[in-house]
């Protein structure tokens, strides 16, 4: 009965979520969340701006994720596959935020970032086992409303690590909002025990480890084929610059945004305020209009379109800096920027996707978004001195340039191909 089946998807969605929310929560933990903590203790520019590094596992995470494809060892295989591999990193990623918690960015800075970088590795092994997970648990039908459980998750996640975590600190100090962190990280760990154990793919069947016969056949299967046909098109290369220069300029600039705010002279709570309910709801209002501004206007336009939000949301740092450290003005160029960022990484998301091949729409999917913030991860590394040399004006409208390579490249792959795509790319299915 279709009641019946509703209500028994009710119950893994709802994991889905939680799922989502252990995803989510230590994003700000080794990046704003950080960065506020380490400007308070008088850290540099400078090794404020190397902490975009940290993200690095991220992006490299494909590395390893064949490794996460198989049993576990020992006798966590016997829980399976993906719960084999959940329980431990949890396990882990709760110790590294514990670690980071018992840190001290004044004396030790180095340790704390050491941390973060363990936090940051087994956040990203986590993404990869998760995301497994919600494709091979949800059939097609259903993978939509498993990202939407699975996206409010993470957001509501970032809200509590962001402006939560900032608003204990002033309560409990950071250590103490740290360590109140890896308490809430727990309810990953509770949602891994909960879940079921999704079937197991024949492909699984294959022997274990990369001396096992026929181990070449399987890499030139898993990996050489999939980027092979991505890479492959006619316009790969532009393609490519897109994905990794298109939320270049916005990144840059948050990176810089928490010791902006305090160098302004805003407090930790008027902080905490602004990044709370009010970007939290812009940021589900921006995932919304992603989804009208597509339907009406097709994908690269409307890339276009989340360009130029997020160009106006990062004028609001020049006019913030000219105005000081006013609250309603702090207010409303978070909120702007929690609804630019939500309709440009929908958007960019959905483009993504479109651009992954039936075949092998998971290996590609997962190269594309451990590409797309390369840039940033690499680049970002020498924004704190840029800002020092620059100035925040200066360094703010070269940011906001930075958004227009992106922009210039979309328009000439939508003047070669009509679609924004070039050829041979089959939109994936719901």
């Amino acid at each position: 009965m279709p009641g019946e089946r509703l209500s028994g998807t009710r119950r893994p969605l709802a994991l889905m979520g939680l799922l989502g929310f252990a995803s989510g929560l230590p994003i700000y933990l080794t990046f704003f969340t950080l960065q506020q903590w380490m400007s308070e203790s008088g850290v540099s520019l400078r090794a404020i701006g190397l902490t975009a590094c940290i993200g690095l596992p991220y992006l490299l995470k494909f590395l390893w994720a064949p490794l996460l494809d198989r049993l576990p060892p020992g006798a966590l295989a016997g829980i399976g596959r993906r719960r084999g591999w959940l329980l431990p990193v949890q396990v882990a990623l709760t110790a590294a935020i514990l670690l980071m918690a018992a840190s001290d960015p004044h004396r030790h800075p180095l340790g704390l970032v050491l941390a973060a970088l363990l936090l940051a590795f087994f956040s990203a092994s986590q993404d990869v086992v998760i995301d497994a997970w919600r494709i091979e648990s949800f059939p097609s039908r259903l993978q939509a409303a498993a990202l939407g459980c699975y996206v409010w998750g993470y957001r509501i996640a970032m809200q509590v690590s962001g402006a939560g975590a900032i608003f204990l600190a002033g309560r409990l100090g950071w250590h103490g909002a740290y360590a109140a962190m890896a308490a809430c990280s727990l309810l990953g760990l509770l949602a891994t025990l909960l879940v079921r154990e999704p079937a197991r793919p024949k492909v699984a069947d294959a022997p274990a480890g990369w001396d096992a016969p026929g181990w070449d056949a399987q890499v030139r299967a898993r990996v050489v084929a999939p980027l092979r046909d991505l890479l492959g098109r006619p316009g790969s290369g532009l393609v490519v610059a897109f994905v990794l220069l298109f939320n270049l300029g916005t990144q840059m600039a948050d990176t810089m945004a928490a010791p902006f705010y305090h160098a302004l002279g805003f407090s930790r709570d008027a902080v905490a305020l602004a990044n709370g309910l009010p970007a939290l709801a812009a940021a589900l209002l921006g995932a919304a209009a992603s989804a009208v501004c597509v339907a009406r206007y097709g994908g690269s336009r409307t890339l276009i379109i989340a360009a130029m939000v997020q160009m106006a949301s990062m004028g609001l740092y020049l006019a913030l800096y000219r105005v000081g450290p006013q609250t309603a003005m702090l207010l409303a160029k978070v909120t702007l920027e929690g609804f630019a960022e939500a309709l440009a990484t929908t958007t960019f998301l959905t483009y993504l996707s479109r651009l992954c091949s039936l075949e092998y729409t998971a290996t590609q999917y997962a190269l594309l978004s451990s590409m797309a913030p390369v840039a940033w991860r690499t680049l970002g590394g020498g924004t704190g001195i840029a800002a020092q040399a620059l100035g925040w004006p200066a360094f703010f409208a070269g940011a906001i340039l930075c958004a227009l390579p992106g922009i210039l490249i979309m328009l000439t792959l939508m003047r070669r191909y009509p679609s924004g795509l070039p050829p041979r790319v089959r939109p994936v299915s719901a």
